[in-house]
């Protein structure tokens, strides 16, 4: 009798044990679900994040990107900003500037952001619409300033830049100032700067027109412009260009640079760069493949012969939508 006690008590307690050692790793098992769902939420937040900028704080995504950039620099080896410089009720002209350069794709390893540029907002109809705009596409950079031609714009343009991405460090290699009449084509831009300098750069089509020389107190023309960062930098801080703002953009543009003893390293883009072959002169010639950008397209007939050379619409798939066009 007693041994059957013993032995029905040790069958309890060994099914107690049992069901205690279940339990526990049940548990166990529920822990580890919870952290693997936990980690795989934010896993999933991050990639979707990624994947989704919309959904981000409109007011930090373009520091957030440009970070995200430098600390994936090994990919964007090349990275350039073009400020399009124009006027805040140029609505349909951005429009159209968006198709042309959105179109575009650069090169592997190539980041190239296009941004328009101009000064402070003077209308409520302009408020809304550039509201709208920004909203939008994210592309526009408002300086403080009154609009001009050739009274500080472009200095305020280039010397704003340091402070307004000074969430990251070196955010580009290049920022190239550009006129809202010229088409750039961003892939030959990216091939002809890359093996360039990347300290105290001066890139543009030389003026005079005629000439091949870089120096002897010439400029770049102020159809589009391009330095390297660090001479971003430098316009920021020297007294040299702040004292001296008037006259044509481009030749004050050179002066600075010819005063502070900077650009030292100069790369003449004429013959790829160039104006509108009609009607001929002599900063003008007739198209060629090797185009960096084409100036003084003043209407849209100018526009579409130019897009019409290049073939910008080779890419458009055949569909019954449009069989038409």
């Amino acid at each position: 009798m007693v041994a059957n006690t013993q032995t029905t008590m040790k069958t309890k307690s060994t099914r107690l044990f049992f069901s205690l050692l279940f339990i526990f790793s049940l548990c166990v098992l529920a822990s580890l679900n919870e952290f693997r769902f936990d980690s795989l939420v934010n896993f999933g937040r991050c990639a979707f994040a990624n994947t989704n900028p919309s959904l981000s704080d409109n007011s930090s995504s373009v520091i957030t990107s440009l970070s995200d950039r430098n600390s994936n620099s090994s990919t964007d080896d090349i990275r350039i900003l073009i400020g399009i410089l124009t006027l805040p009720d140029q609505y349909q002209r951005r429009q159209f500037l968006r198709l042309v350069y959105g179109t575009q794709s650069p090169p592997t390893g190539a980041q190239v952001d296009v941004k328009f540029v101009f000064c402070n907002l003077t209308k409520e109809e302009q408020k809304v619409i550039v509201a709208l705009e920004i909203m939008r596409y994210d592309d526009i950079i408002i300086l403080n300033c009154t609009e001009n031609m050739n009274n500080g714009k472009t200095y305020t343009f280039f010397s704003s830049l340091p402070e307004m991405l000074s969430a990251a460090d070196k955010p580009y290699d290049y920022v190239m100032k550009g006129d809202d009449d010229i088409y750039i084509r961003l892939q030959n831009l990216v091939e002809s700067v890359r093996p360039l300098a990347r300290q105290d750069l001066y890139y543009g089509f030389v003026i005079p027109c005629e000439s091949m020389e870089s120096f002897k107190g010439h400029y770049m023309a102020g159809m589009a412009y391009l330095v390297s960062w660090d001479i971003v930098e430098w316009i920021r801080v020297s007294e040299i260009p702040k004292n001296n703002l008037h006259g044509p953009e481009d030749k004050v543009f050179g002066e600075w640079l010819r005063d502070g003893r900077r650009g030292k390293n100069r790369y003449n883009a004429k013959w790829s760069m160039y104006n509108f072959p009609d009607p001929p002169n002599k900063c003008s010639h007739e198209f060629g493949p090797d185009t960096v950008a084409v100036h003084l397209l003043k209407n849209q007939d100018k526009w579409v012969k130019t897009l019409n050379y290049f073939n910008v619409t080779h890419n458009l798939k055949p569909s019954k939508l449009y069989q038409y066009i």
